[in-house]
């Protein structure tokens, strides 16, 4: 999962300040300070607080009424700290999660697309891609054994000379290519037995593996991630409501 950047992380912090008084001023069922009251509060514009109250709805903390304002979910004082629709990098994910988390390079190399990459990054199979594999750890504890594709021309220049330890999100945004959306599928899954071994991550499964396919603002898919986490550390949540 992707981290946002620009006027998108703007609005996470300020979603994540509205959150804060929803979690700590409110109740469930409360209804909240009017747009005009918080873009006070706050010394923000209506339209950013407007913004920042539909990611929090969209997570699942307040719900609003035509004609009379938005409330607290009943589902509010329920930890949402891991919504599942939330769109955000692996590390940003893991760092809120209280790891203190280092990103290991284990492989980087231009390649060809393999029919399940093409197909998600709607490319030809055999396309050139540049193809990324790194581990999230937190000391000696694996937590995530990502693998990563993207096509080749999506970040141009030799491969070699690249920090493949930062941000993808942010790397891409550099090249124009602002990712904002993104379609995954969670499963339950062991690790493949090469990498398991390759990386000495035998016994740890099961793993939940999250296929991602990545778009940019205009519709683009320039990032496929195969993210296999540690089933027994990390969760995330789902809030469901009629």
């Amino acid at each position: 999962m992707q981290e946002p950047s620009g006027r998108d992380s703007a609005t996470k912090g300020l979603s994540d300040r509205l959150r804060q008084l929803i979690t700590t001023d409110l109740v469930p069922g409360a209804r909240l300070p009017s747009e005009p009251e918080l873009a006070i509060q706050y010394g923000v514009s209506r339209s950013s607080i407007r913004e920042a109250l539909k990611a929090l709805e969209q997570d699942g903390l307040v719900y609003s009424v035509r004609g009379r304002g938005r409330f607290v979910s009943p589902m509010g004082s329920v930890s949402v700290e891991r919504p599942v629709t939330r769109y955000e990098s692996t590390t940003a994910m893991l760092e809120s999660l209280g790891f203190a988390v280092t990103t290991v390079v284990l492989d980087v190399q231009e390649a060809q697309a393999e029919p399940r990459a093409a197909e998600m990054l709607d490319l030809a199979a055999g396309d050139p891609v540049i193809a990324l594999t790194r581990l999230r750890v937190s000391g000696d504890q694996p937590l995530v054994f990502s693998q990563n594709v993207l096509p080749r021309d999506a970040l141009p220049g030799p491969v070699r000379y690249r920090d493949w330890s930062v941000s993808l999100t942010s790397a891409l945004a550099a090249h124009g290519h602002h990712l904002t959306s993104s379609a995954a599928r969670i499963t339950a899954a062991t690790l493949p037995d090469e990498p398991a071994t390759r990386y000495h991550l035998e016994g740890l499964d099961p793993w939940l593996l999250i296929e991602e396919t990545s778009f940019t603002r205009d519709g683009h898919r320039v990032l496929y991630s195969r993210d296999y986490h540690r089933g027994d550390l990390i969760g995330f949540n789902v809030l469901r409501t009629s």
